[in-house]
């Protein structure tokens, strides 16, 4: 296994057992990869959730850009329901997984397909 699967197998551990969801192994894999070399970097691979520029930055550069949604006050609605889900304790919210967590809520998996 390479450090992506690695990785990959961290992602899905979180999804399990700090968010409760079963992991679409598949969907996971390829937001992963769509995250670029962001996730092997340490501080690009987290999102800092405690700073607004951070949130606008998943906003602007994923919900809209990457899937394609028109901004409005949900879109914060739901960056901060997932950081929330991950938990205000949790230090290490990953990238990936925070992405793959907006894909589904949105139900925009088709942007992967």
């Amino acid at each position: 296994m390479g450090k992506r699967d690695d990785l990959i197998a961290t992602y899905a551990d979180d999804l399990r057992n700090k968010l409760g969801v079963t992991p679409d192994m598949d969907l996971l894999t390829k937001v992963t990869i769509g995250c670029g070399p962001a996730i092997y970097d340490a501080d690009a691979s987290t999102v800092a959730a405690s700073q607004d520029h951070e949130l606008e930055t998943v906003k602007n550069n994923f919900l809209i850009k990457k899937l394609g949604l028109s901004d409005g006050p949900e879109l914060m609605a739901a960056i901060n329901k997932v950081v929330e889900q991950y938990g205000a304790s949790e230090r290490n919210k990953y990238r990936a997984v925070v992405y793959y967590m907006l894909t589904k809520h949105f139900g925009k998996e088709g942007v992967y397909g």
